[in-house]
């Protein structure tokens, strides 16, 4: 009877240890805020500034072109005026016409240089500014991947990325499983000890400048 009643304290002893192995292994989730963590990067601060001030660069040499572009109108509205005078010559009007027909090559010349800066800008702006943002990604989810490992979690979930539906991907966690702080807190232990104040990084999406021809529709 001793040797069956130390068989089931043994069994049970066994069971017990199991049960709290398997309550000690429980997966341990935390969530991170990616979002907010590449929005408030010091290195996000300075890709900004740098966009910004590209951008205001090309907004004067795109300015400059338009500039050069409408001085091309005023002598082709000049020369314009000139063909149409009743006392000149039939051979001083071809002269003038054959010239303002000159200076209306410039002028889409000039139109087809300014049009080109215009695009290419946006495109390389567009394209830097996703190069960054997807690198700079990969760098802090490596970080929060980190941090997680480092409080044990099993799993590490983004808050911010929406769903097809255009909602969180987590409807609802407890604020103490939220380590977004801390991933920051990382993150700032290598920001120089002057950054950038925060600019918008978005490229230009306004209309491209024109050079307006009087009388002849904008590309003809």
């Amino acid at each position: 009877m001793n040797k069956s009643i130390q068989s089931l304290v043994a069994c049970a002893v066994i069971a017990l240890t199991t049960l709290t192995t398997h309550a000690q292994t429980a997966p341990k989730i935390l969530v991170v805020d990616l979002a907010k963590l590449f929005d408030s990067h010091w290195k996000t601060q300075d890709q900004n500034a740098k966009l910004q001030a590209d951008s205001a660069k090309a907004q004067d040499q795109a300015a400059q072109l338009q500039k050069e572009g409408n001085v091309l109108v005023e002598e082709y509205k000049e020369l314009s005026e000139q063909s149409k005078n009743p006392t000149a010559t039939a051979e001083a009007k071809a002269k003038v016409q054959a010239d303002a027909q000159r200076k209306y090559d410039e002028i889409q010349q000039k139109r087809s240089e300014l049009n080109s800066f215009a695009q290419n800008t946006q495109n390389t702006l567009r394209q830097r500014s996703q190069t960054f943002k997807t690198l700079m990604i990969e760098e802090i989810s490596k970080t929060a991947v980190d941090v997680a490992k480092k409080k044990g979690a099993t799993f590490l979930l983004d808050k911010s990325g929406p769903t097809l539906v255009g909602v969180s991907n987590i409807l609802y966690s407890d604020p103490g499983l939220d380590i977004t702080d801390e991933v920051m807190a990382e993150i700032n232990k290598s920001r120089p000890a002057i950054t950038p104040t925060p600019a918008a990084s978005a490229p230009p999406t306004g209309d491209s400048p024109k050079i307006t021809v009087p009388g002849i529709a904008p590309g003809k």
